[in-house]
């Protein structure tokens, strides 16, 4: 979508506007880096104080992130997205795990009913790119893949507010997942693949997709469980006092 000439009144709001319109429809997805402003202005036939102040106030709310030297960054699609990044960034990965045990359970069996043709083909994509990183011992590319895997699982769910909520937690999320690996890597255990999660969702199966959510998310908390044990400081003893 090309950006329009702003009106002289309202300037800043209108290009607010336009701005937050590009980002929610996707033609500036999350994670990619806006036009530079010389093209902004050029393209809204503005001045530069109008761009810039329409860009720090989408930065205020959260839509975009600056980085020193390399430009501005699409951050969040909607502002409910920002809040919950800004609230999960320092959250407790338990925590991240209870939620998405919450969110995932149902959002598998939803899936399971109304996935489309289009829905099982995305996840099968993804799962086959989990296991092809796996076999490389490619981390990143691994994450990466269970990220992409779970997305399509929420958006075959064709729920709205759950795609954005999802979007909202995925810093969290992959945050929580990277931890889970470490740890599964550093106990030497196998973590539970998601092929019966991606079959029983492929098959319709509402009840076999919630318990293969469940087999996996009690894994990572037993992991997690489990490690946070081992590095908790121990107590010391009191000696009794002589009389």
């Amino acid at each position: 979508m090309p950006l329009r000439a702003a009106s002289t009144a309202r300037l800043s709001s209108t290009v607010v506007e336009q701005f937050e319109e590009l980002i929610e429809t996707g033609e500036w997805p999350v994670g990619s880096r806006i036009p530079p402003e010389q093209e902004l202005v050029e393209q809204l036939g503005v001045g530069r104080s109008t761009v810039r102040e329409a860009v720090r106030a989408l930065e205020h709310a959260g839509l975009l992130e600056p980085r020193r030297g390399d430009g501005t960054y699409v951050r969040a699609r909607h502002g409910l997205s920002a809040a919950l990044l800004r609230r999960t960034r320092a959250a407790n990965v338990l925590e991240v795990l209870e939620v998405r045990n919450s969110i995932e359970r149902q959002a598998a069996r939803t899936a399971a009913e109304r996935r489309s043709p289009e829905d099982v083909t995305r996840i099968t994509e993804a799962l086959a790119a989990q296991h092809e990183a796996r076999d490389a011992g490619d981390e990143d590319a691994f994450l990466a893949a269970d990220n992409e895997f779970h997305a399509a699982i929420i958006a075959a769910t064709h729920n709205a507010v759950l795609i954005e909520l999802w979007e909202g937690l995925s810093y969290a999320l992959s945050s929580g997942v990277a931890t889970v690996m470490a740890e599964l890597r550093r106990e030497h255990i196998d973590f539970p693949d998601h092929d019966t999660l991606a079959e029983a969702i492929t098959d319709g199966d509402a009840d076999r997709a919630e318990r293969a959510v469940a087999v996996i998310i009690d894994a990572a908390v037993a992991v997690l469980t489990k490690s946070q044990k081992k590095s908790a400081p121990r107590k010391r003893k009191s000696t009794p006092k002589r009389r």
